[in-house]
């Protein structure tokens, strides 16, 4: 449940640069039913009983009329709360092109049942049609986060997390529990060691990890950030953090357990499984450009600057870097990543859905 590493050196040149527009707005519309008191009942004379009587009889067949209605597929409304119209895409000569695969293949996109259902809200283990993947306009609300200045040192970069990790779990958490999902902050970890204990096994700090996720837990080891390469750009930090939270994201909404059952079954290293890692990497990538495309300009401390940074940065990391093939492409890498920060709608980071020349 790894997730990206920092990998391999900055790319030489100038990299193209991101969209200078406006950042996608989505503002939060909160949506609740409407209030239903009980009658207030009354003597009625016996010469309105027949009325009553007829007039229940109507109430009843349009009550059924009603169910029936109310019962039948909403065509646009969002019953999260969070619908709102599309932002319009930035345009730019360097906007990657849209994903023109089909959004029903069914082969490249496995589901699974829900949890059992019990008390209090439940995970949904699925993916493809999860149901936080399907409302086009569902995206995280627009707001302020307030961040300390980064510096390269094991203190203020514990700062800058865990102020991070504030402002992530203000972003995502009502969103997921709008979808009644069982929401918890992850527990955040600064190792300080060579290596360090997780649920998923004994991780080494390298190149290789510099940040880690497992089980609502995320690892963030100083000495993984390669800080004598990256220096003072708190936006690359910030998106590999983003990338972490997104795994959290997967954790909490089942797409996590869904994926890994996919993994388990076809084998870790099998061609199908690693194209399942795959996907759920990418996802976490695009989670984490939707969380800084819904908070840069927007009067905190991420900047445009910073967004810029990040947005160059993804073009140098994924499995041409590392020489593996469980993460994507340096260029599908930077492709998800940009997909969610270019309008922050979840729907456009289905990664479940993408077909597999999408997630190579």
């Amino acid at each position: 449940m790894s997730g990206p590493a920092m990998q391999g050196p900055a790319r030489q040149g100038p990299p193209p640069g991101p969209p200078q527009g406006p950042p996608p707005q989505n503002p939060w519309l909160g949506q609740y039913p409407p209030q239903r008191f009980p009658p207030q009942h009354q003597k009625k004379s016996p010469g309105a009983i027949i009325g009553i009587a007829l007039g229940a009889v109507t109430v009843l067949v349009l009550g059924i009329v009603a169910i029936v209605a109310l019962n039948r597929p909403s065509q646009g409304a969002n019953a999260t709360g969070y619908q709102n119209p599309p932002a319009p895409a930035p345009t730019s000569a360097f906007e990657l092109p849209p994903n023109n695969g089909s959004s029903s293949t069914a082969s490249s996109a496995p589901t699974e049942s829900s949890e059992p259902s019990s008390t209090g809200p439940q995970k949904i283990l699925k993916l493809a049609d999860h149901p936080i993947l399907q409302d086009p306009n569902a995206g995280l609300q627009n707001r302020v986060c307030d961040l300390p200045t980064w510096q390269s040192t094991q203190s203020r970069a514990e700062a800058f997390f865990t102020a991070a990790s504030k402002c992530l779990d203000a972003a995502w958490g009502p969103f997921l529990q709008a979808y009644d999902l069982p929401f918890t902050p992850p527990a955040l970890h600064f190792p300080t060691g060579p290596s360090f204990e997780t649920a998923c096994g004994t991780i080494q700090v390298g190149i290789a990890t510099a940040a880690y996720y497992c089980e609502d837990n995320l690892y963030v080891p100083f000495a993984g950030l390669q800080t004598d390469q990256y220096g003072n750009n708190p936006g690359v930090y910030l998106a590999l953090f983003a990338h972490e939270y997104g795994h959290h994201v997967q954790e909490v909404a089942g797409i996590m357990d869904a994926a890994w059952q996919k993994i388990y079954a076809a084998g870790q290293n099998s061609p199908e499984g690693l194209e399942m890692s795959r996907r759920k990497e990418l996802q976490a990538q695009c989670f984490s450009g939707m969380f800084l495309g819904a908070h840069v300009d927007q009067g905190g401390t991420i900047t445009r600057d910073m967004y810029n940074k990040a947005w160059n940065d993804q073009e140098t990391r994924g499995d041409n870097t590392s020489h593996s093939h469980d993460h994507g492409t340096n260029a599908h890498y930077a492709y998800w990543w940009r997909q969610g920060a270019k309008a922050n709608r979840i729907a456009d980071c289905n990664t479940f859905a993408a077909p597999s020349s999408l997630v190579s």
